[in-house]
């Protein structure tokens, strides 16, 4: 590390802790942060000691110097020296094998790389960080902050691709763990990203209070940088609220501290925001100096989103003036540089790496459910040798009962296990996942950035639901027709939104208190989707209705208009390519085993619908489901 010299003052006492830290070598995050908690933004002293750390091979002392140096360059928005930084930190704590230090590194590159918007490699380094963190069996203190951190940066991500509601469910959780632990800094953070999601989702009332929350947390930390951002962010709701006289009042002292901080893509936003104020009030050429102060900032330090930022607001203040060809012109820069952060790319990036995150997740759970079915056979095994010298007799029949029984029980897990797999194959079929992001893809093609967006909510929202339930053995009935509703939402893009598909619900039913097997319905839409009504010309329409039938079993109906069973099977036969559907089988023997629990048994009825010529016109499917 040839950027420190010797020859620069270092205080005795540091000189000496230094020395004593080394001989002592700690091992945990807690010790060296404790040790160093007054030096460690002090560059100069931090430099020292990683060289010294260096000099006598102190891995875990050299990669907790490094990581808090490349702190200190983010904040003054340094990306590459501190993306350097923290990945020469890595490196060391892997050479270390420190599972806290990796997992804070980690977490430091994707917070890096967010500030910069290079999302894709953010999200990648934070996925590794909780991955890593959620393995540790006793998590330290510094383990589950470091959780905090990646649920944090994740929601940021999710908050950079305007899925709010996803972020909101990551900041939340993060809050929650942070109120846990006590961290009011964490608090703050979490409040502040809150507030953000909630101000762009057009909730500010939501946002103010977010934001304030954020404020009073973080004057009670004393934290100069968290105070400026908030004041920063309320000065926007009140600009928001048509208030520039309030906003001022917070923005122009922020001028000086924002500079002292040393954080450019704060002093730019500061900048821009104050110069949007300056529009309001009709101060158009002090609003002009100060957006353009703020937009050069940006451009100089590499900070894409304050640049769309500052292209937006000098658009507005061209509009304001009367010159509507400049307003233009900026108008269509931002657009193209929009367009340029925002790319499809980062998008499928973005839900092929959730996808395999849920899906490494559930193997790893498996994997530890059959580890733990080994460790209680070897115990078992053991249990019989002990038994067989006290009584080998008893012992013996006791045994062989015993395994006969584990044998069935486990067969029956595998089963259901089995059933649960199938399943989740089942609902995400290929097809039907390549078919909808094609169907996405022709309206980003097409320019149709609304529709794309709303559909791609809509597909998200469903790959979440499907995952989430697949865990499950049983779920609301509300939640089922909302994931059915959801399914048929998208396939109905496919059909140029010509199926008219409604849900009724009896009188004195109340979907929330029924349970049925997660995932139940779908195979059976399916059915009446691509037999029914993929065929048929003219109106297509599918009734999904639900009934009481008598105090212990509710009816659900799915009723198609479709051509029949009858021209459904001609038309499988003549088809090409034949596509062995499993999905209704799977679910009979899933209602089967979901009966166990229940007085009453469960019934499937499917039933040919004729007019009155005799001619098919349709297909009942008719669902008897116990309630007690």
């Amino acid at each position: 590390m040839g950027w420190f010299s010797q020859a620069q003052e270092v205080p005795e006492a540091f000189k000496e802790k230094t020395e004593r830290l080394i001989q002592m070598r700690p091992k945990t995050y807690l010790v060296l942060n404790t040790e160093l908690k007054s030096e460690k933004r002090d560059t100069t002293l931090l430099r020292y000691f990683a060289n010294q750390c260096e000099e006598n091979n102190y891995l875990e002392g050299q990669a907790y110097a490094l990581d808090h140096i490349g702190t200190k360059y983010r904040n003054i928005s340094s990306f590459k020296k501190a993306a350097d930084l923290h990945q020469e930190a890595l490196q060391i704590a892997e050479q270390a094998n420190n599972v806290e230090l990796k997992v804070l590194s980690l977490n430091m590159l994707g917070v890096v790389y967010r500030r910069s918007d290079a999302i894709k490699t953010a999200l990648d380094y934070n996925q590794q960080a909780l991955e890593l963190a959620e393995e540790v069996e006793n998590p330290s203190h510094h383990i589950l902050r470091s959780i905090n951190v990646s649920l944090n940066c994740i929601g940021g991500l999710y908050q950079t691709l305007e899925q709010y509601d996803l972020a909101i469910l990551q900041f939340k959780r993060a809050l929650k763990l942070e109120e846990e632990l006590g961290n009011k800094l964490g608090l703050a953070i979490n409040h502040q990203n809150i507030g953000d999601c909630l101000e762009n989702k057009g909730d500010l009332d939501g946002a103010l209070e977010n934001y304030r929350k954020s404020l009073a947390y973080n004057e009670d930390i004393n934290s100069a940088f968290g105070k400026a951002f908030c004041k920063n962010s309320l000065a926007q709701i009140y600009l928001k609220q048509d208030m520039p006289y309030a906003a001022l009042v917070l923005l122009e002292p922020l001028h000086e501290q924002a500079q002292s901080i040393g954080d450019f893509y704060l002093t730019s936003s500061v900048f821009i925001n104050t110069g949007w104020a300056q529009t309001a009030l009709g101060s158009f050429n002090k609003a002009e100096k100060l957006i353009q102060d703020g937009l050069e900032m940006a451009q100089n330090h590499n900070l894409p989103s304050n640049i769309l930022y500052g292209y937006q607001k000098m658009s507005d203040l061209e509009s304001a003036r009367g010159d509507f060809k400049a307003a233009y012109d900026y108008y269509k820069r931002a657009d193209e540089y929009d367009e340029e952060i925002s790319s499809a790319t980062n998008f499928r990036y973005m839900n092929d790496v959730i996808v395999r995150y849920e899906a490494d997740k559930k193997n790893n759970q498996i994997s530890v459910l059959a580890k733990e079915n080994e460790i209680v056979r070897l115990r078992l095994r053991k249990n019989q040798t002990t038994l067989l010298v006290s009584a080998l007799i008893v012992g013996l029949i006791s045994s062989i009962l015993y395994i006969l029984y584990r044998q069935y029980q486990s067969k029956n897990e595998k089963r259901v296990l089995s059933l649960e797999q199938n399943m989740l194959r089942s609902q995400m079929n290929p097809h039907f996942l390549f078919n909808s992001l094609n169907s996405i893809k022709l309206y980003i093609i097409n320019n149709e950035q609304k529709n794309a967006v709303h559909y791609l909510n809509k597909f998200s929202k469903l790959v979440r639901k499907i995952l989430e339930a697949s865990s499950l053995k049983e779920i609301s009935l509300a939640e089922e027709l909302e994931t059915v509703e959801l399914y048929m939402n998208i396939e109905n893009i496919r059909f140029s939104n010509e199926i008219d598909f409604n849900i009724n619900i009896g009188d004195g039913i109340n979907p929330e208190n029924i349970k049925i097997p997660s995932l139940a319905l779908q195979p059976f839409l399916e059915n009446s989707l691509w037999h029914g009504l993929s065929p048929k010309e003219g109106e297509k329409k599918i009734c999904l209705n639900v009934k009481q039938k008598s105090p212990g079993h509710i009816t659900l109906e799915i009723i198609d208009n479709g051509v029949g069973r009858g021209a459904a099977q001609v038309n499988k036969e003549n088809r090409v390519l034949k596509r062995k559907s499993v999905g209704i089988r799977i679910t009979k023997e899933r209602f089967a085993n979901f009966s166990k629990d229940y007085q009453n048994n469960f019934d499937v009825d499917i039933v040919d619908l004729f007019d009155e010529q005799g001619k098919p016109k349709g297909t009942k499917v008719v669902l008897d489901i116990p309630t007690i």
